[in-house]
């Protein structure tokens, strides 16, 4: 698929998140670099149907483009597309048809912020949701009927509190900043369902053979399942079949091993408040893989997933990284970016950041500054966040 059309846009992504903390979809920002930027809505109608085809999961479509979302309105939407349709735009009679047009295709529909006058009750009947963001409903919005959605949320204290007045879902991320205990928190051992991978990753560091490793990995039978089901998965993209942890260890080595136990790390947790950083985890890992994908030593192209799977790692298991790195073996340039905030994988991580605060002069500095356009960071977007749906 060519994305080289979507250089006209910035993209973000943020996970759709439930009262239970599942996330129940991805919500994609598409922001226009230039008010004038030409866009088309068939082109980016056919990159999210390979990014999530029917079946793939749902996708609310967030548009700051205004004829953007006017080429989008008069076109057949896939039945997994959720489209954020601003307030402002139904006092239109035309769009109004449009919409109701829609709605009777079956067409999922969102109403983004509070319309100056009411809606009337046929085009309200067009929108599943309304979202809102905390200035919205700080305006007030009791007067709309529909279920809330809460957007641009940053961290988990602001998610609970937007669950607590009555929100259906949010779309954000729960944690912004780095993890800091709270005054006189006990100092936490990691997880017992983790101690299994956090040994098995040692004993892989310290090149143990693979009759230690398998007696290791037999402690926790389902961590081996789903080891293989990664590794077996068209994500990874094995020519063969794998069939066992030492077939496993046979066609990939060491090294790569290593990438696959940090993902079984940031993945295994059965805290289901962790959910939402599991997601984001796993979209940092593959996104920063994707970015490095010029590189031509393997060795720095894993490290990068891995120091985009561990830069939430401290989130995840309530730990500050400097003690995570006294049980965690960690590649001294991973530590580097995320103990110190510097070394060479620091700036992807940053861009990686700043994709997900939808800050779109962060962005651009972030890829000026590791000379990168925008086409083709839009590319690893887009290609990460297809692969993290093949292993989910």
């Amino acid at each position: 698929m060519n994305y080289s059309h979507l250089g006209a846009v910035a993209l973000a992504y943020a996970p759709l998140i439930d009262a239970q903390r599942m996330v129940t979809g991805t919500r994609l920002t598409l922001v226009p670099l230039r008010p004038d930027a030409k866009l088309d809505g068939a082109e980016v109608l056919a990159c999210l149907n390979e990014v999530w085809p029917a079946g793939g999961g749902q996708v609310i479509l967030h548009v700051l483009s205004e004829s953007l979302l006017l080429e989008l309105l008069g076109t057949e939407l896939p039945s997994h597309v959720q489209l954020e349709v601003p307030a402002f735009m139904c006092s239109d009679a035309a769009v109004a048809e449009q919409l109701q047009a829609l709605k009777k295709k079956g067409n999922v529909l969102l109403l983004k912020g509070v319309p100056s006058q009411g809606l009337a009750p046929e085009l309200s009947a067009c929108f599943k949701h309304v979202v809102l963001g905390l200035d919205d409903e700080a305006r007030g919005s009791a007067e709309l009927k529909l279920p809330r959605l809460i957007s641009g949320l940053r961290n988990a204290a602001d998610i609970d509190a937007a669950f607590k007045r009555g929100a259906q879902g949010v779309m954000g991320w729960p944690m912004q900043g780095a993890f800091e205990p709270a005054p006189g928190a006990p100092r936490s051992d990691i997880q017992a369902d983790l101690q299994v991978i956090v040994e098995l990753m040692s004993r892989v560091d310290q090149n143990e053979d693979i009759e230690r490793l398998e007696q290791t990995l037999k402690r926790d039978p389902s961590l081996a399942f789903k080891l293989l089901r990664y590794l077996n998965s068209a994500a990874f993209g094995l020519p063969v079949e794998v069939s066992s942890f030492r077939h496993a260890i046979m066609l990939l080595g060491y090294p790569r091993l290593k990438r696959w136990l940090a993902l079984l790390l940031t993945t295994a947790s059965k805290d289901h408040s962790m959910r939402p950083i599991m997601y984001g985890a796993l979209r940092r890992g593959l996104l920063m893989e994707e970015l490095a994908k010029s590189m031509s030593d393997s060795e720095l192209r894993d490290e990068m997933f891995i120091c985009g799977l561990f830069s939430l790692l401290d989130h995840m298991l309530k730990q500050p990284f400097d003690k995570l790195l006294q049980s965690i073996p960690m590649p001294e340039r991973v530590r580097q970016a995320l103990v110190d905030g510097s070394g060479p994988y620091q700036p992807y991580l940053a861009l990686v950041q700043a994709i997900e605060n939808e800050s779109i002069f962060d962005i651009r500095s972030a890829a000026e500054g590791l000379m990168l356009g925008l086409d083709e960071v839009n590319q690893c977007v887009l290609r990460a966040l297809a692969k993290a749906a093949q292993l989910e």
